[in-house]
């Protein structure tokens, strides 16, 4: 997975990596869902259709992941397979996933939300990369 771990003191900061923005964010709804479910391919049994506006790119981010998460704490969906579609302020998604069990599932830090501070997008190359911190 296009992601790591990075020091952090109390909560969870990642790295992802990707090329273009549209598959970075993809790959960090990816690894929110892996921080809450380690090692879990979801059966992508259910799809659910997101959108977000924002004004710069690290608003949409955080918007589309906390729209994630607000899906996974009110409706026990754990979607990790995100199309994204990215248009002037404006981001569109269609998530695939499956609803969440304790049993399958288990092992996962559990994410209360997602930050604004350490937030940043930028290249590295030829690649697009974010730093994200989640508060657990």
């Amino acid at each position: 997975m296009p992601y790591e771990t990075l020091p952090h003191t109390a909560d969870v900061r990642i790295r992802v990596t990707a090329s273009g923005l549209e598959s970075l964010f993809a790959e960090a709804a990816r690894a929110m869902a892996a921080i809450m479910a380690p090692g879990c391919v979801p059966e992508r049994t259910v799809t659910r259709e997101v959108t977000v506006e924002a004004e710069d790119l690290e608003g949409l981010l955080h918007d589309f992941l906390s729209e994630l998460l607000y899906l996974f704490d009110g409706e026990g969906l754990l979607l990790c397979d995100c199309q994204v579609t990215l248009q002037e302020g404006r981001l569109t998604a269609t998530c695939r996933g499956e609803g969440f069990s304790r049993e399958k599932h288990a092992g996962g830090a559990e994410i209360k939300g997602v930050t604004y501070s350490g937030l940043r997008i930028y290249k590295e190359g030829k690649d697009d990369v974010l730093e994200i911190i989640f508060d657990v």
